[in-house]
């Protein structure tokens, strides 16, 4: 369906690329969702820029997609536009010296599978978390005591108008599981990383990788990460802890052995994952003392 058939008329120079009613239920790991009003795929980030910065100005809502691993979709959908970072020239990793330049959109854990095949440490503690660069940068994703943004050397970002602009390490706010980039597009992140051998670093992650393979609910599919882990313990003991691993909702649950893994069975609604998702925090808060706090985005 075209665009204007939905009431707005993008540049013909983008129309093109913008589909109307796209199911977005696919392409969350959830399967779980109605369609976005809009939604393009750029092919670059000069057809991003000017997406991004034509749907501001007409006072559209925007949501960026990448592998979709923490994002829960109502069934409504989205209106708005949605802008996807699956191209390749938005996922583009590349080595230069002692340094990585990642692409937003590229997977955080090939981002540490390239780090790793140049010899260079500071990512493979990394390897199996979920997610892109642009999104793990956001969220500061940490892992093994280490976060990512110890080994942030820059962060390219979008702005309102289209133009993009540089934020230094010390300026993006990185905190335990938190940076103040939210809301903000990022464009591309450059890693500052240290020479090593390339024997030992493919041991660590391939280590690292086996272990937490063997965390995740196997015999799921449709899973995500509810919270983000508190500092000082993990989402995972909090709930085991209270007596909520395994607590279901229709048909959403809670892992029972891995309980910081929300699964939606067959029939899963939004609506079931949020008031699990309510349920857990409430008891958590009551009982502990701790108010978790989302990984899950929720559109």
């Amino acid at each position: 369906m075209e665009a204007e058939a939905k009431g707005m008329n993008f540049p013909d120079e983008l129309s093109h690329l913008v589909r109307t009613d796209e199911p977005l239920g696919p392409l969350v790991w959830l399967g779980i969702g109605g369609p976005a009003r809009f939604f393009a795929e750029p092919l670059d980030w000069d057809q991003f820029a000017q997406l991004y910065s034509f749907a501001v100005a007409e006072g559209m809502a925007v949501r960026v997609l990448g592998s979709g691993s923490n994002v829960l979709v109502r069934e409504a959908g989205f209106d708005g536009l949605v802008l996807s970072m699956a191209a390749a020239p938005t996922s583009e990793l590349k080595i230069d010296g002692n340094r990585l330049v990642a692409g937003a959109g590229a997977k955080l854990s090939n981002a540490v599978i390239k780090s790793v095949g140049a010899g260079l440490a500071g990512l493979e503690h990394l390897i199996g978390i979920p997610g892109t660069v642009g999104g793990g940068v956001i969220g500061n994703a940490s892992a093994g005591g280490r976060d990512l943004g110890s080994a942030v050397a820059e962060i390219s970002v979008l702005d309102s108008t289209g133009t993009r602009r540089s934020i230094s390490q010390e300026d993006a706010g990185f905190g335990h599981r938190k940076t103040s980039l939210v809301g903000q597009i990022v464009c591309e992140v450059t890693f500052q990383l240290e020479p090593s051998d390339i024997t030992a670093l493919n041991k660590r992650m391939q280590k690292l990788w086996i272990s937490r393979n063997s965390q995740r609910p196997s015999q799921h599919s449709r899973i995500a990460m509810p919270f983000v882990d508190p500092d000082g313990i993990s989402a995972d003991e909090l709930i085991q802890n209270v007596g909520l691993a395994g607590i279901r909702e229709g048909d959403v649950s809670l892992d029972s052995r891995q309980p910081n893994y929300l699964i939606a069975h067959e029939g899963a609604t939004s609506e079931q994952c949020v008031r699990l998702i309510d349920r857990i925090r409430e008891q958590v808060h009551l009982q502990t003392g701790v108010d978790l706090q989302l990984n899950l985005q929720i559109w």
